[in-house]
């Protein structure tokens, strides 16, 4: 529900829309989100079953916050995009850990690297144990290293929830990614405090990348 004003940005533009649940989300089944992991697989298949029901001549993909995770974690399981965006990502799943316990404690992100590390490390052990999941593993700062996607990331200055230099850390593992970050905007805040500038930006990354093809 929370996509369906980009959805409707994207329709306005001519663009047909998949708008799925990511799993334990929404209508969707399965019992634990494990931000790329499996979900990467996810969306290798609603690729091929787009290939398979429409045949498009390109596939493009938007995302926002673990949206946005996922779609760069797919880079290794679907490098067949035209184009993707992804807005408000973490770089990697222990630093994203680090920068939410930081802002739940009204902090930084040192404090969970330092004081709420141990509820962090006690997590992460858990998610191992108990459902073979190695969060550590979840990467998308990793996912890029050479990709040839062409990637527009979104990131707003005042993003507290997860700080902006997440997708400085991201663009810093493939030098053609492109990266804008709105000044005014916090987490997945572009289209409201610049949207004019959102629609162009947007819009452009994916008609000039569709039609390279």
């Amino acid at each position: 529900m929370g996509m369906l004003g980009y959805a409707d940005l994207l329709l306005r533009h001519g663009y047909a829309i998949l708008l799925p649940d990511a799993r334990a989300h929404g209508k969707s089944g399965g019992e634990l989100a494990t931000y790329g992991l499996k979900e990467a697989g996810d969306v290798r298949r609603w690729f091929d079953w787009i290939e398979m029901t429409e045949s498009p001549r390109c596939i493009d993909k938007l995302g926002n916050s673990m949206g946005a995770a996922l779609v760069l974690e797919s880079l290794q399981t679907t490098p067949g995009f035209c184009a993707v965006v992804a807005e408000s990502s973490f770089a990697d799943f222990r630093e994203a850990s680090y920068d939410r316990m930081g802002e739940w404690a009204g902090a930084g992100p040192w404090i969970g690297r330092t004081l709420m590390r141990p509820a962090v490390e006690v997590g992460l052990l858990d998610a191992r144990w108990r459902h073979g999941i190695d969060l550590e593993q979840v990467s998308p700062e990793n996912a890029v290293i050479g990709s040839r996607v062409p990637v527009l990331l979104i990131h707003g200055k005042k993003d507290s929830k997860l700080p902006v230099y997440n997708s400085e850390e991201i663009q810093a593992h493939n030098s053609a990614i492109v990266l804008w970050e709105p000044a005014k905007a916090g987490h997945c805040g572009a289209v409201g405090t610049e949207p004019e500038e959102y629609e162009r930006r947007v819009i452009g990354w994916f008609e000039s990348h569709d039609a390279a093809r």
